[in-house]
């Protein structure tokens, strides 16, 4: 699977994993800071997207890195590329 993953074609994102209770696959939570459009402040956006795991190798509070791929189920479209940082 690493080698269809080696172009890393479409969307990359970095979060944090929120849930890993299912076989394979984990929940990333990603943050993103954006400007409003009338008031000028700085808003934090959160979006969850759910990421397969095939090694089952991340663990509640990694920060691991995703890539968009072709649909796997109902919900899946993310792959994990790799764990940035183990949590404490």
């Amino acid at each position: 699977m690493s080698s269809t993953l080696g172009s890393l074609k479409g969307r990359t994102l970095v979060g944090t994993v929120v849930s890993d209770k299912s076989d394979k696959t984990i929940v990333v939570r990603v943050e993103t800071v954006v400007q409003h459009p009338l008031l000028k402040k700085y808003v934090r956006r959160r979006a969850k997207y759910t990421a397969h795991d095939p090694k089952n190798e991340c663990g509640m509070g990694d920060t691991v890195k995703i890539v968009e791929c072709r649909p796997l189920s109902r919900n899946k479209r993310w792959h994990l590329v790799s764990v940035m940082q183990k949590a404490v």
